[in-house]
């Protein structure tokens, strides 16, 4: 699977997904998203790869959060999160955000759990 490389800003990744930037904010406080400072500008940004289309229209991928929650641990920044969600993992044959989007969390956990 080939992850959508897009940026979004706030605003853009809310529209996206059908809600105000103000739950997309809530979302990001609550770990639910990863956001990094990006662009000319610096502008909070989110990939729109974690946007995936679920039974009720576009969705945060799902287990997104517990992901993010060992990198966390792990001692990860959002932006070092970022560059391992995004990146090619050999062993998963796409990034383990890609991958994530395809379902197989436990895969992707189990890397994320050797980085502790």
């Amino acid at each position: 699977m080939t992850v959508d490389d897009t940026w979004l800003t706030v605003p853009d990744y809310a529209e996206r997904l059908g809600t105000t930037a103000s739950h997309v904010r809530e979302l990001l406080r609550e770990g639910y998203l990863f956001a990094v400072r990006r662009g000319e500008r610096s502008t909070l940004q989110i990939p729109a790869a974690t946007i995936v289309e679920g039974e009720d229209g576009p969705e945060v991928v799902a287990t997104l959060r517990g992901t993010l929650t060992l990198l966390r641990d792990a001692g990860f920044a959002d932006e070092e999160a970022a560059d391992w969600l995004m990146a090619h993992e050999e062993e998963l044959g796409t990034s383990p955000l890609g991958a994530l989007c395809e379902g197989r969390r436990a895969h992707v956990r189990r890397l994320a759990q050797a980085l502790l």
